[in-house]
């Protein structure tokens, strides 16, 4: 997990983000263990407490469960939450801005589905 951080959202909240964003992408599974607080902030030269607040911030959105003497896992059903979640997050606070900018840029979905077909066929 490599983490560049940035003044625009408290670490703790920017760290919770991260976790987020692995189990989205399928790099944390359901049943996966999340590394030890004590190994993340050793690795990333931060407090404690600061990892224990954003583990604890994915605990209670239950996405993670706390096992006593074992650890933090990863929930049954997180990336289907999270997905949905982001989803309506989206489409709710980004589509009504990307889509006002594509219709002021005069850009219609056959033209983005052809560039999108160009960029994957350059990127294969």
């Amino acid at each position: 997990m490599s983490i560049t951080w940035n003044d625009s959202a408290p670490i703790y909240r920017q760290l919770r983000d991260r976790v987020v964003a692995m189990i989205l992408d399928g790099v944390l599974n359901e049943g996966d263990a999340l590394p030890s607080v004590r190994q993340v902030a050793a690795d990333f030269q931060l407090n404690p407490i600061t990892v224990s607040k954003a583990y604890q911030e994915l605990v209670d959105e239950q996405l993670v469960e706390k096992r006593r003497g074992l650890g933090m896992y990863v929930n049954e059903g997180a990336r289907d939450a999270l997905l949905k979640n982001e989803r309506e997050r989206f489409l709710r606070e980004e589509w009504p801005a990307l889509y006002a900018r594509l219709k002021r840029l005069g850009l219609d979905m056959d033209r983005l589905m052809q560039e999108s077909r160009k960029q994957e066929g350059e990127s294969a």
